[in-house]
């Protein structure tokens, strides 16, 4: 009987897991619960969900929503159980968490296919079937195994990610593309103030309230990398000097800005928009209330909000192939946020799609991958394309899909929607999921 092993048994670790195990693998599931903790887990129970108990909407319309739907339709056990211990959010799915991970934790323990290590696994077999799906807080035994792999260039020890806004909603009209002092290609989109602006936003950013850090993220983040609420503190052109310096920018009149945040790409089909030097602290609510305040962004959607804390990843578009397997050794997969998807459902998505590529190999069946049409496709597709320089872990929305045109926003979830659930019914049936 063909053995797996699986390391990290997070919400990544634990889907990956059951569905090998109900295909017939023996699994061995590797976790340091009942030995040891990381500083951001409390229990012992597997599938742990550390901070917020919502799962995001469940809005057919959202992003969210959409990948839901095809989780389930892709037989996604932990989405299933999801649901049954769920408790009202609105159009969220939120969860008991508690009750959530005692049920996952039953489950696996109570499958006779899986046996389960409490281990701190530091060393990885390179002809052994592996998932490693250890999360953001990897050990440092693992951390090191890791490196011996892939490089200790290509893992990173903290997210400092700033906001990505969905290009449909920058106004074009106040926004415009530039470079400085007219050099190369107009790859920035300019958003400028003038004096009066820029105060109103400066006052607006150093008065914002915060996320409040834990313990063992207050080492690190701040050494590394600068909020840049932090940054204007330390005086009114302190930020203006930095990532909002106007130096060398004209807008269309010839006028030279105050000071100038700057979009890039962060897509090649440019749906979506990263603001440059934004890495953050502020709460959501306070990101979209001030970074509004800029001249082009008074209604911009935020894709992902801007993010400051402890979490290891790997450079995805560096070291794995599109179906989420180490380049230099197509035995190792990487799952979960490790890989550099962000969120809890994205994380299931994750598990599942190695789960779904493992069972391919071990039967010699060709290897699936999903396109853009599809949530999950877009993430892959996002993932491996990214900009290596520049690469961010990334939550599901839809500037990743192949894009529609429809002007109504639910008119067009509704049509990402139902495009993806045909294309993930079509792959079930030509792979016989």
């Amino acid at each position: 009987m063909l053995k797996i092993n699986i390391i990290g048994a997070g919400l990544a670790g634990s889907e990956c897991a059951l569905y090998l195990a109900n295909k017939g693998y023996v699994v061995n599931l590797y976790d340091i619960k009942g030995k040891s903790k990381t500083p951001a887990h409390h229990s012992d129970n597997y599938a742990e969900i550390v901070c917020s108990n919502s799962l995001k909407s469940d809005d057919p319309t959202t992003a969210s929503g959409v990948l839901k739907r095809e989780l389930t339709l892709l037989g996604s056990i932990l989405i299933k159980t999801a649901y049954s211990f769920r408790v009202p959010a609105g159009s969220a799915l939120a969860v008991d968490r508690d009750a959530f991970s005692l049920a996952i934790t039953k489950l696996i323990k109570e499958n006779k296919n899986i046996i389960t290590h409490v281990e701190d696994v530091e060393n990885i077999d390179p002809d052994a079937i592996t998932v490693i799906a250890t999360g953001p807080l990897t050990t440092p035994k693992m951390l090191n195994a890791l490196k011996s792999i892939i490089g200790a260039d290509f893992l990173y020890f903290y997210d400092a990610a700033s906001p990505i806004i969905s290009a449909d909603s920058i106004d074009y009209n106040k926004a415009f593309f530039a470079s400085r002092y007219d050099k190369g290609d107009a790859d920035y989109l300019n958003c400028a103030m003038n004096k009066d602006e820029y105060l109103n936003f400066y006052n607006e950013l150093i008065n914002a309230k915060t996320v409040q850090l834990h313990d063992f993220e207050k080492k690190n983040i701040f050494e590394s990398c600068m909020p840049i609420e932090i940054m204007a503190k330390r005086g009114e052109d302190a930020i203006r000097y930095g990532p909002l310096k106007p130096v060398g920018i004209k807008n269309e009149k010839n006028l030279k800005p105050y000071a100038v945040v700057q979009l890039r790409k962060e897509n090649k089909c440019a749906t979506m928009y990263n603001m440059v030097g934004f890495q953050t602290n502020l709460t959501f609510p306070e990101q979209k209330r001030v970074f509004s305040l800029i001249p082009g962004l008074e209604n911009a959607e935020f894709l992902r909000y801007g993010v400051m804390h402890t979490n290891n990843f790997i450079n995805f578009p560096n070291c794995l192939d599109v179906y989420s397997r180490v380049k230099n050794n197509p035995n190792i997969f990487i799952a979960g946020q490790l890989s550099g998807v962000e969120g809890y459902v994205e994380s299931i998505a994750s598990g599942l799609y190695c789960a779904l590529n493992v069972h391919q190999m071990l039967t010699n069946s060709e290897l699936i991958s999903f396109s853009a049409n599809t949530i999950i496709g877009g993430l892959y597709n996002y993932l491996i394309h990214a900009d290596s320089k520049y690469f961010q872990p990334i939550n599901a929305n839809f500037g990743v899909l192949n894009q529609i045109r429809e002007r109504d926003k639910k008119k067009k979830g509704e049509m990402y929607c139902e495009r993806s659930l045909s294309e993930i019914k079509t792959i079930i049936d030509k792979y016989k999921l």
